[in-house]
């Protein structure tokens, strides 16, 4: 009787132990937040892919080795190459998707962000798409998941205009504009906002299409040659940009006279072409590193840590990169500000924290922030957070900032994100959030 009591006190410690143990387990990996990350590199669009996945790696990595993760919570991540093929793109989130109870996707296609535009409610993940992705989804009362922060397609190309009409003295009336875009969702994006603005300036709008993956040009520069357009806007991803400024060369088209969007007016953009791309000009919405970049390189490419050469750091699409992830991990300290410091983040917590951002001035500066991005707050009625952009023109060997900071025209875009955002809500039978609605 003796030994059956004294089993059974032994089967009860243990269990007790085992229990405590499977405890502090979940609890270690409880304080631990995934972000998924789907990339690209390989494929066509690869040599661009690549810097931005890496400054997107490596912030998450100084987040850990500088900070520790966020208020004690350490960040996870794994990568699944998309090739910046929507069927993939897909097939990543799917993957990815089930390994947290919520998480923040950043697509890096607008055509993924179109697929998962239609997952992401249900499945209560936020879609960060800074700089890309659906225009209308910056109306945060229909589009409750999608994030579209530091600029839209229709910002990009209204900021572009607003440049372009500045240097003919506030008069488009007559003149040429030609649009030479990639045939995909991302390069059709800003056709709207360009139709709109020249019903209201007079100027005359031409659209040439490239098919993927944009090497084969000669068609659409025929055009060109033959139209001579007063100005070129630039629409492309990957070897199209600098297949265009080569076929631009063999044409004769001043490249002064070419403006490409912020996916267009990279390192790898024109680095083959060289000299010859000289007087090129595009947006770009980041500014200097600073003190981020130091930190990244103290805290990770120092202690070999660095995702991808040492050297890269600093460079245009890196730098977005970077930003992007930084706005994920912001909005996970924000979720966490409401939700609990140190706890781990739901996707309805993420949500709001992305519905919340507050980075003012003050705030971007006690992050090492200050300089490399401009202040953005967001809001239920904004999902963009920031509409503004500056100018770097290349001089043959690198890229120089050419403009002031340009913020994108509300009095034009608004009414057309109220528009759109209404056409898809009644196309999707959703009903706009209510104030309520808004608080949650």
């Amino acid at each position: 009787m003796k030994l059956r009591s004294l089993m059974l006190a032994i089967t009860v410690a243990a269990s007790g132990l085992t229990s405590a143990l499977v405890t502090t387990s979940a609890q270690a990996q409880a304080k631990e937040q995934f972000f998924p990350v789907l990339p690209y590199r390989s494929g066509a669009y690869a040599p661009n892919g690549v810097p931005w996945a890496n400054g997107y790696s490596d912030y998450l990595k100084l987040i850990n080795a500088r900070d520790g993760g966020v208020n004690g919570v350490k960040i996870t991540f794994e990568e699944c190459d998309t090739a910046y093929a929507t069927d993939r793109g897909v097939e990543c989130y799917e993957r990815l998707k089930g390994k947290a109870q919520g998480a923040v996707f950043q697509p890096l296609s607008t055509g993924i962000t179109f697929a998962l535009t239609e997952k992401a409610p249900a499945d209560k993940n936020p879609l960060i798409t800074a700089g890309y992705g659906r225009s209308e989804s910056s109306d945060g009362q229909v589009f409750k998941w999608n994030f579209p922060l530091m600029g839209t397609y229709w910002s990009a190309a209204d900021m572009i205009m607003q440049h372009i009409t500045k240097k003919e003295s506030g008069n488009l009336k007559g003149k040429k504009i030609a649009l030479v875009y990639h045939d995909s969702p991302y390069g059709k994006e800003p056709i709207a906002l360009l139709q709109e603005r020249a019903k209201m300036q007079g100027y005359e709008l031409s659209l040439l299409p490239v098919a993927h993956p944009g090497v084969e040009q000669k068609a659409t520069w025929l055009q060109v040659r033959q139209s001579r357009p007063d100005y070129v806007l630039l629409w492309g991803w990957g070897v199209m940009n600098s297949a265009a400024l080569k076929e631009a060369v063999a044409t004769g088209y001043p490249r002064e006279k070419m403006f490409g969007v912020w996916w267009s007016a990279a390192e790898p953009d024109v680095k083959d072409v060289g000299e010859a791309a000289k007087g090129y000009t595009g947006l770009i919405g980041t500014g200097e590193g600073g003190k981020v970049l130091a930190d990244v390189k103290k805290f990770v490419h120092e202690k070999k840590q660095g995702t991808g050469p040492a050297d890269e750091v600093g460079t245009t699409l890196y730098n977005r990169g970077l930003v992007s992830a930084a706005l994920a991990v912001e909005g996970m300290r924000r979720a966490q500000e409401r939700y609990g410091k140190g706890k781990v983040m739901s996707g309805d917590q993420l949500r709001w924290g992305l519905e919340n951002l507050a980075l003012d001035q003050k705030a971007l500066d006690k992050l090492g922030l200050g300089t490399i991005m401009k202040p953005l707050s967001t809001s239920c009625l904004d999902h963009e957070g920031s509409r503004q952009a500056r100018l770097h023109t290349w001089d043959g060997k690198k890229w120089n900032y050419s403009s002031d900071w340009i913020e994108a025209d509300d009095t034009i875009i608004k009414p057309m994100v109220k528009q759109y955002a209404d056409k898809y809500a009644a196309e999707k039978k959703l009903t706009r959030r209510t104030p309520a609605d808004c608080q949650s």
